[in-house]
């Protein structure tokens, strides 16, 4: 199966005064976007002299922003991928899990991994990561309301330290990259040098895989079967749900049976719908038997509490109890407008940077996150057509040429898929279809981090339209793990490898963090209303409202309800709001938005 789904100027949201003029604005966004074009062309120099490295799959959201130079002389931001900043990350070799670390006198090395550090009440340091990092794993109460010793997660922390020369060291600045599900572990290892270069190294910059992700455990993982009863008569498999076939199989043949996105044929939205149900029933019921309670401790009030914890078992300068400096990425900014209301005595300095709307977080509406969306479609038209046929291989002689090209593409599609056939060099093991749900999908990748894809996608639609999909799977295959072509089930029986300690994120994590986060109305939405909702979200944008109204499906048929939950977002003075120009889906407008409940 083919898929791949799921910046820009900054400025303050409470300082309009300082906002440059909207031509500067239009002009540094327009020198962003067609360097975007330019920039492809260098990724794929360095791509055939270096090598990529590992495949890395493109998920979550995090980008780090052109305008970095805000705050703490810097900033930065995230999304539905991880990699971004101006993609050169993308090709870099992932850190292993396991790694060797040198020590002492006598330069002794021992391997090191997660599982190694053994978890404590306290905050306890430890090399990692060949010695660049420290880490440690924090056990904390389960339920911060009723802490039990039977009850209790541990927390994967890593820290990347200070390094400037002298004595003016500033203490730690914490960061988490957003999702919900994203690992602040992996961000740090994919750009904790980068931000700490903007904020200045004589900072600690710290992250963590929060409760239910990545190298935090439990973790919410919907398929796993490992505490499921065994079932009768289940020849050749371990029993139990548990038919011999591993976790990530079972992920992968739910995958295979994905109709489509919601509007490519009619009747689609209904299995669409029921498809989400079944899935949230599931995840229920195998979280539940392999990590009881998790579910029902994993809304943000609870991450909210960690942090605090976190931050003061590292401490601080003085004898005072520390108080927080945080940068938030995207629903990273959810968390720390939690923090900030719940603790608003403890914050020091807090960035929220590429908003979410907390109300429309909490309610569950997801009606205006894509207001901004379609100006980046319309950007790839412009863009495209300014960098000339040379650069853009989409190219016309006006944007609206390119716009009706496009159009007509997709119509053409949608009627009659390109055949990727197989090939045992450059292509799949067996034919592959491009349906109009694939192109669908890429634009709405591809608006999420255009100056690393439009070049490509630039190539990829010249391609379809001469019906070669080879350009497309290239890109897919590039932007994947290299899963396309890996077989579903490894023989009659699979055993569950043991879980990666460094992951880009956990996906089962992001549903069930934003449905604990929602009101009393979560899981209730009847085929129906869903359907109402799209057909709003789709006049809103037309070139992703289709795709990504499955935001809010994610918690149809959710029935279990956080015992803590918070959404008083009171007054508190600390915090700076940034935004970007024209983004997919964390438009300006969710900064104002936000900047009126703080």
């Amino acid at each position: 199966m083919l898929r791949l789904d799921k910046g820009s100027m900054m400025h303050s949201a409470h300082a309009d005064q300082a906002k440059p003029p909207d031509a500067t604005r239009r002009a540094a966004a327009a020198a962003a976007v067609y360097y975007g074009f330019q920039q492809s062309q260098e990724l794929d120099r360095r791509e055939q002299q270096h090598g990529r490295g590992r495949r890395q799959r493109t998920r979550f959201f995090v980008l780090l922003s052109l305008g970095a130079a805000l705050l703490f002389g810097g900033t930065f931001v995230n999304a539905d991928s991880w990699r971004a900043f101006l993609a050169p990350a993308a090709f870099r070799e992932h850190l292993p899990a396991t790694t060797t670390i040198t020590t002492g006198a006598g330069n002794t090395t021992h391997e090191w991994s997660w599982s190694s550090i053994k978890p404590s009440r306290t905050l306890r340091w430890h090399a990692c990561y060949d010695g660049a990092y420290e880490c440690a794993r924090l056990d904390v109460p389960l339920d911060w309301q009723d802490p039990r010793d039977d009850a209790r997660v541990v927390l994967a922390i890593s820290k990347l330290r200070a390094t400037a020369a002298g004595t003016d060291y500033r203490g730690a600045v914490f960061f988490n990259p957003g999702g919900p599900g994203g690992s602040g572990i992996w961000a740090l290892q994919d750009r904790g040098a980068q931000l700490q270069a903007i904020i200045g190294r004589n900072h600690d910059v710290i992250s963590w895989d929060p409760r239910g992700v990545g190298a935090s455990t439990p973790r919410v993982d919907c398929w796993s079967t490992d505490a499921l009863p065994r079932k009768e008569g289940e020849g050749g498999g371990d029993g139990g749900g548990r038919s011999g076939i591993s976790s990530e199989s079972r992920r992968r043949l739910w995958a295979l049976q994905d109709p489509g996105v919601i509007d490519a044929h009619p009747g689609m939205l209904s299995d669409v719908y029921a498809r989400a149900a079944a899935f949230s029933r599931m995840c229920e019921e195998r979280v539940g038997a392999a990590a009881p309670g998790l579910l029902r401790h994993v809304s943000t009030a609870s991450h909210a509490r960690d942090l605090l914890e976190i931050l003061d078992q590292n401490g601080g300068s003085s004898g005072d109890d520390p108080k927080l400096r945080y940068w938030g990425f995207s629903y990273g900014t959810v968390l720390g407008g939690v923090f900030a209301s719940m603790y608003p005595e403890r914050v020091e300095r807090l960035v929220s940077d590429g908003n979410v709307d907390y109300r429309e977080w909490n309610l569950g509406t997801h009606i205006n996150f894509l207001r901004d969306t379609d100006r980046v479609m319309e950007a790839f038209y412009a863009y495209c057509h300014a960098a000339g046929p040379e650069t853009c291989a989409f190219h016309a002689e006006t944007p609206d040429a390119i716009r009706r090209r496009h159009a007509a593409l997709l119509e053409q599609i949608r009627k009659n898929p390109v055949i990727i056939p197989s090939s045992s060099i450059h292509g799949p093991d067996m034919p592959q279809l491009v349906t109009w749900s694939d192109i669908k999908r890429l634009t709405s990748t591809t608006l999420y981090q255009p100056l690393y894809m439009f070049k490509n996608f630039a190539e990829v639609l010249r391609g379809l339209e001469a019906r070669d999909g080879t350009p497309f799977y290239r890109l897919v295959r590039r932007a994947g793990d290299g899963s396309a072509d890996a077989p579903i089930c490894g023989g009659a029986e699979e055993a569950d490898p043991p879980p990666a300690e460094l992951t880009e994120g956990t996906d089962d994590a992001f549903p069930a963090i934003m449905c604990a986060d929602r009101g009393e109305s979560r899981g209730e939405e009847t085929v129906e209303e869903f359907e109402g909702y799209t057909k709003q979200l789709m006049e809103i944008s037309a070139a992703a409202g289709d795709v990504l109204a499955l935001f809010r499906l994610a918690c149809v048929g959710r029935t279990v309800k956080p015992k803590w939950r918070y959404d008083a977002y009171d007054a508190f003075s600390t915090v700076g709001l940034h935004s970007r120009v024209h983004t997919r889906v964390l438009p300006e407008r969710h900064a104002a938005a936000t900047g009126n409940d703080v």
